[in-house]
């Protein structure tokens, strides 16, 4: 009887260790499950097929919801070149915001508020980099063309927005024209 007895204690310890096991292997594939669905889900939005570049985005938190507030960060980055934002250079990049399709509603607002507030990382700007190197590799030059104008025309209107004196001179400062030249780089193909 007392070897039916260590034998079930034996069993028991064994399966209590497997459970245990199992419960850390189930975990861990469902952690890789769900990276994998947002990698998916995010290059379906996005179009890229890269898995480091998405892989990138992710750890920047970029997802499908998130996406149209990336596609702002050269706003938000031409504005903060000279190290400050003002009153015309936010509500330029509200404008351009508004035309993204980015309201208040949106659920990347907050995140996009948050770069209003403060200077943008860098990591941000070599992230957005990356994503359009990789979203313009997989369009034709039209439709390339296209975004670039579009996108960098929403950010020269933030960087105009408060040049000038008057409405005259300069209404681009010269490190604004940088931030535009550099932006400009990541649409080569």
């Amino acid at each position: 009887m007392s070897n039916d007895f260590l034998g079930d204690r034996k069993a028991g310890l064994e399966d209590a260790f497997f459970a245990q096991q199992d419960a850390i292997l189930r975990r861990r594939l469902g952690e890789k499950d769900e990276t994998n669905a947002r990698r998916e889900a995010l290059s379906v939005v996005s179009g890229i097929k890269d898995d480091a570049v998405l892989d990138k985005l992710l750890a920047q938190n970029v997802t499908g919801a998130t996406l149209a507030a990336l596609s702002l960060v050269p706003l938000v980055v031409v504005a903060w070149a000279d190290g400050s934002l003002d009153a015309k250079e936010r509500s330029a990049i509200l404008a351009g915001a508004e035309q993204a399709g980015l309201g208040k509603e949106h659920a990347s607002y907050q995140l996009f508020e948050g770069w209003l507030a403060r200077k943008p990382p860098p990591e941000l700007v070599a992230t957005w980099r990356e994503y359009v190197s990789a979203l313009s590799a997989t369009l034709t030059d039209d439709a390339r063309q296209a975004l670039k104008s579009e996108l960098l025309g929403r950010a020269r209107a933030v960087a105009e927005a408060a040049g000038g004196f008057m409405g005259m001179g300069q209404k681009v400062s010269a490190a604004e024209a940088a931030v535009l030249g550099e932006l400009e780089q990541a649409f080569v193909a």
